[in-house]
């Protein structure tokens, strides 16, 4: 089946690029659109007016102005003897500011782990998991609980929101490949972030998309069944919203949901269109120095089997209802 086959490259793809690098060379002054970097996050930090990239890969890239990045430095310190193991793959980190620390999320693969096997793929030990530094560019550690999410089910590309309760959440996806129906759904941390409380609570599955599509081997037409890089975000009228990635067939695909009651238990209404770019996708928005509002997201080639992933930055609006995406932006 195509669309097997092109989840099977990007899987493919995704743990290569995560696989565990050491002592890599420092470049300086390394234009953005020349670095290979999947699921770029961007954090503006104001204490040291500096911009700070991570992503799949476990590594930092640094910026005075968007433009030139050094690095790549390595900021993840994880424990050896944990359950991710001596040399974890690292997909998705995200650095987020929080009471005065700096907080790491990431998700955390062990290949030597495998905790089930569905459909004849075996499943490796995965999850959404934090660290935490005093600094921005780190080094991030663990904190007191070894684990936030069950050990029997694979989970990803962990987010932060704090939500109207004054409650902070981690909000992450269920994967496909276990449950064949991929979900987002949330789960409420300690005040401190070093651990969870409770269950996950399911916000909405990948069959709920009306844009994402796949064919199954009779040449039926189905939602896709991937859930992929949820960030949330509020407009300027203080609505709710989420963007989150899929497939159309082969084609890496953004859309965006809105919480009917402007919070995470509310329910969660799908736009039918996608918002960026076809190949475009695990966005996320942040503000400049400056105040200018952006999307980070990454491109998608299949080059020869192979996947390149660049970042890219787009234009933002989010002064009416709804978020709208403008021209690529240059800096």
């Amino acid at each position: 089946m195509k669309w097997l086959f092109v989840l099977g490259l990007a899987i493919s793809a995704a743990a290569s690029a995560a696989q565990p690098q050491s002592a890599p060379i420092i470049k300086k002054h390394v234009p953005l659109d020349s670095i290979r970097l999947s699921d770029p996050y961007i954090l503006a930090d104001g204490r040291t007016h500096m911009y700070y990239m991570t992503g799949t890969g476990g590594l930092l890239w640094k910026s005075k102005n968007l433009k030139y990045w050094d690095g790549p430095y390595v900021v993840a310190k994880t424990n050896p003897k944990s359950w991710m193991g001596p040399a974890p793959m690292i997909w998705a980190a995200e650095i987020h500011p929080y009471k005065g620390k700096y907080y790491y999320f990431a998700t955390f693969t062990n290949p030597a782990v495998k905790i089930d096997t569905v459909n004849g793929i075996a499943i490796e030990r995965r999850a959404s998991h934090i660290l935490v530094s005093n600094r921005p560019d780190g080094p991030y550690v663990p904190m007191k609980d070894s684990t936030y999410l069950p050990s029997n089910k694979p989970t990803l590309d962990g987010t932060f929101w704090m939500d109207t309760n004054s409650k902070p959440y981690m909000v992450y996806c269920y994967e496909w490949l276990q449950n064949l129906n991929g979900t987002i759904e949330s789960i409420e941390l300690k005040p401190d972030l070093s651990g969870s409380i409770g269950s996950g609570r399911v916000l909405f599955r990948a069959s709920d998309s009306p844009w994402s599509r796949e064919k199954d081997k009779d040449g039926r037409i189905h939602p896709n069944r991937v859930t992929d890089g949820p960030f949330l975000f509020r407009t300027s009228t203080g609505r709710l919203g989420m963007i989150w990635t899929s497939w159309i067939y082969d084609v890496y695909t953004q859309g965006v949901a809105y919480s009917d009651n402007g919070t995470l238990s509310g329910k969660w209404i799908q736009e039918s269109e996608p918002i960026t770019p076809p190949n475009f996708g695990h966005g996320m928005l942040f503000r400049t120095l400056d105040g200018k509002l952006l999307m980070s997201a990454h491109s998608h080639k299949d080059i020869g089997g192979r996947y390149h992933r660049v970042p890219h930055l787009f234009e933002v609006d989010l002064s009416g209802n709804r978020l709208v995406v403008g021209k690529p932006y240059k800096p």
